[in-house]
């Protein structure tokens, strides 16, 4: 077998960069273990500029609008309302189901298969494969490969780019429930020790997704937010808990010759801005501009354009909020500068 270019991962960021590449006139073909539609724990939030992203692709999910972020605090809150139009709450697994349409109108052969190799020379890259029963598939030819295998990528941890976190990462758990959204906006609550973030995503339906350090069950993350915990008691969960983490993963580089990364296996930093699908697409589509001009090296660049922001203002805030002090300060200093803040929102929220 021999293609143009071999994604490895069939998530969201994965089937984006096939659409990308069969722009560009390649044939691709992607690598997923996994029947579709994915799950996974994640806010569920798209931000105006992911928006506009998807739907460039022809990708246009269901969901529920949210004019923009709120932060809230015991001892205060802060707003920033997009300026570019709304952002859209939507189900992982919708947005996972309306990509897999696309790619399958694109005519993207997605395969039933894991990496297991991987080799490369001046001209290609050939990948070993395995079947969802365990026993060998066929190896792959590619011109180029982009490994979108998320969090814990298989293909970032083979080619020796794992960077070790210096400090312990954080782990995030989400959960629905069968109740109407009650806010116009993605709601930041602020604990001691984590944040719950509350996603409108259907009329009906909205996503808690908290993230912490410590590892406790779901309830116990709840409690630590009274007024959150208080509007869902009798609320019937409308999902099973979902987990991932540790979420702060580094790479040393996003290029190994012909192989490049991108969306969480390029590495993640700790969302507290709601940004990782936006950034992915943006990701994906830089990857496949370096791959079309025979550049993948310049790929570093483009990675490095399309994080920074969003990098900047994340490690900015994860720092801010380490001491409880500075942790209780965040909120009121935000309402008191709201030109600071909603910049802030509004230039992580536009396209990359």
């Amino acid at each position: 077998m021999s293609v143009d270019l071999l994604v490895i991962g069939g998530g969201p960021v994965g089937l984006a960069t096939a659409l990308y590449a069969v722009r560009r006139g390649f044939t691709v073909e992607v690598l997923e273990p996994r029947p579709g539609p994915v799950d996974k724990a994640c806010g569920e939030g798209l931000m105006p500029g992911g928006l506009a992203a998807l739907d460039d692709l022809g990708v246009r999910p269901k969901g529920h609008p949210f004019n923009g972020i709120r932060y809230l605090a015991r001892n205060g809150s802060a707003v920033a309302d997009f300026t570019r139009g709304p952002g859209l709450g939507v189900r992982r697994t919708e947005l996972h189901a309306r990509l897999s349409e696309a790619t399958a109108d694109a005519d993207v052969t997605v395969r039933r298969l894991s990496a297991t190799g991987l080799s490369q020379d001046a001209d290609g890259v050939d990948v070993t494969t395995r079947l969802p029963g365990g026993e060998g598939g066929p190896t792959i030819r590619a011109g180029h490969v982009v490994a979108a295998d998320g969090l814990h990528s298989w293909a970032r941890r083979h080619l020796g780019l794992d960077r070790p976190a210096s400090r312990p990462g954080r782990y995030g758990l989400r959960q629905h429930f069968a109740i109407a959204p009650w806010s116009s906006h993605v709601d930041v609550l602020w604990a001691q020790d984590a944040e719950a973030y509350v996603t409108p995503v259907a009329d009906d339906l909205v996503g808690v997704a908290v993230l912490s350090r410590r590892r406790r069950p779901f309830a116990e993350h709840l409690a630590q937010f009274p007024p959150l915990a208080e509007r869902l008691a009798g609320v019937g969960p409308a999902s099973a808990v979902q987990g991932a983490g540790p979420l702060r993963q580094r790479s040393r580089h996003r290029v190994a010759g012909r192989v490049l990364l991108v969306g969480d296996a390029s590495g993640y930093v700790d969302a507290l801005t709601g940004e990782g699908i936006s950034l992915g697409l943006a990701q994906a589509r830089a990857a496949v501009a370096a791959i079309a001009a025979d550049r993948p090296a310049d790929y570093e660049r483009g990675w490095l354009a399309a994080t920074w922001r969003c990098s900047l203002l994340t490690h900015g805030l994860l720092q801010a909020t380490r001491p409880q002090v500075a942790r209780r300060a965040l909120v009121p200093l935000a309402a008191r500068a709201p030109w600071v803040f909603s910049a802030a929102v509004n230039e992580l929220g536009r396209s990359a």
